[in-house]
């Protein structure tokens, strides 16, 4: 009688809860624009093992010397909440706010988007550009680069039909987030 055995995940991230199911969520953080703040935002997903799919900070307000910094990572529920109650512990975090879960959240990114094309491709892409918006910022005789914002999906979506067409290199700012409405974080 032989036993069904599973072989050993060869790491954390190959284990994957059952009946759980992994969702986004963003974050924005609230804190203070001092030496080490980031280092150890980042510093508590990387001892826990969680992956940080997005990252951008930027100070919001110099007399108030704070930075905003919107995180954007992937997990179960339980991981969600456990990941917002341990960066509200974090010293120098004013305020964390999952922006997912407001329905009043709006997020944005940004992108370049370079594109080789010449005949068919280029007049695809031109009007593929067209349709999501994306404008030119640069043009030769062999390609484009478009700037394109939007949510996240909508900048996959254009990549997804950029790259038949001759996607060449591609930046991304990370996503930004906002709460709509006059209340400010």
């Amino acid at each position: 009688m032989t036993a069904n055995v599973q072989p050993a995940p060869a790491s954390a991230y190959d284990l994957s809860p059952t009946g759980q199911v992994e969702q986004t969520a963003t974050f924005a953080l609230l804190v203070d624009n001092e030496p080490g703040v980031l280092h150890r935002v980042v510093g508590l997903f990387a001892a826990r093992g969680y992956n940080i799919e997005s990252l951008t900070v930027a100070e919001t307000d110099r007399k108030a010397h704070t930075s905003r910094i919107t995180v954007v990572t992937r997990g179960t529920r339980q991981v969600l909440d456990q990941i917002e109650a341990q960066l509200n512990k974090v010293v120098n975090v004013r305020r964390v706010h999952d922006i997912t879960r407001d329905p009043n959240g709006v997020e944005r990114e940004l992108a370049l988007v370079k594109v080789r094309g010449s005949g068919a491709d280029r007049v695809e892409a031109l009007r593929v550009a067209d349709i999501f918006r994306a404008k030119p910022v640069d043009t030769t005789l062999e390609s484009f680069v478009f700037e394109i914002s939007g949510a996240p999906s909508k900048i996959d979506k254009f990549l997804d039909l950029m790259r038949p067409l001759g996607l060449v290199e591609l930046s991304r700012t990370g996503v930004l987030s906002i709460e709509r409405g006059v209340e400010g974080m």
